[in-house]
C-alpha cells in the first residue's frame, strides 16, 4: 500500500485494534467524539426478559451489587460483543442479532408473549421499543449510561474516517465536514445518519470494530493496487 493514507478513528481504538491499521500502513489519527457515563441501574422491576443492545448497557448492569440475581433471566441482544460480555459473566442469551430491527423482528414474531425489560442509553433509537408496542408487548425500560457528544475541531489531513454510531457522526459534524473523504462505518444505521451528506460510504461487513478497520484497509488496498 502506498505510504500517506490518514484515516480518522472517531473513538479510541485498543492496541490491538491500533496494530491492524500499522500492519496495512495506514496512518492513524484518533479522537473520542463522544463519552459514555454509565448510571445507578435499578433492577427491582425487571420482567422475566432482558434487551441490550449495547455493551455500555451490560457494563452498566454488572456494576449493580445484585446483578447476580437476573442471571436466570434470558437475554436477547445487538452485537457480537454484546452477546460474548454477557456469556462471560453468567449470562444465557437466547437470542443474537447483529442490529436492533432484526431483534424487534424476532421478539415480536416468536416471544410476544414474553415481557421484557429493556437496558438502553439516553440515545437509544424508537425502533425496538416501538415494534414491541405495536405489537402490544409487555415491556419497560431503563437508561442505564448516558452518551454525550465531545466534538472536537480537527485539522488532520485524512482520506478516511471510521465511525461507529450516529451519535459519532453527529459529533464530528458539528465542528468538521466529510468532503471527499470515505466513511467507513459500522453498520447500516451509522450509515443512514450519511447518506444525505456523502456518498462515500463503505459499511463493514459485521457490527464490531475490527471489521469497520477491515474494510479500511480493503478499500485502501484496492484502490491503491
Amino acid at each position: 500500500m502506498k505510504n500517506g493514507i490518514h484515516i480518522l478513528s472517531t473513538k479510541k481504538l485498543g492496541a490491538g485494534q491500533r496494530e491492524l491499521l500499522a500492519n496495512a500502513g495506514l496512518k492513524l489519527e484518533e479522537a473520542d467524539f463522544i463519552s459514555v457515563t454509565l448510571l445507578p441501574v435499578r433492577i427491582d422491576r425487571v420482567k422475566e426478559c432482558l434487551i441490550f443492545t449495547s455493551s455500555n448497557a451490560v457494563r452498566s448492569v454488572l456494576r449493580h451489587h445484585n446483578s447476580n440475581s437476573l442471571k436466570d433471566r434470558p437475554c436477547f441482544c445487538v452485537g457480537s460483543k454484546t452477546g460474548a460480555l454477557l456469556e462471560q459473566n453468567g449470562f444465557r442469551v437466547l437470542v443474537q442479532k447483529d442490529y436492533a430491527a432484526g431483534l424487534a423482528a424476532e421478539i415480536t414474531s416468536s416471544f410476544a408473549d414474553r415481557s421484557f425489560t429493556f437496558f438502553c442509553g439516553n440515545l437509544r433509537r424508537n425502533n425496538l421499543p416501538d415494534a414491541m408496542s405495536a405489537a402490544n408487548i409487555s415491556f419497560n425500560e431503563f437508561t442505564v449510561y448516558h452518551t454525550r457528544l465531545t466534538p472536537a475541531g480537527t485539522d488532520a489531513d485524512v482520506q478516511g474516517i471510521l465511525f461507529f454510531s450516529p451519535s459519532g457522526i453527529q459529533s464530528y459534524l458539528e465542528k468538521n465536514t466529510i468532503g471527499k473523504k470515505v466513511c467507513f462505518c459500522i453498520g447500516t444505521t451509522t450509515a443512514k445518519a450519511l447518506e444525505t451528506i456523502t456518498n462515500h460510504i463503505v459499511v463493514a461487513q459485521e457490527p464490531t470494530t475490527e471489521s469497520v478497520i477491515a474494510s479500511a484497509v480493503a478499500y485502501f488496498n484496492h484502490k491503491n493496487g
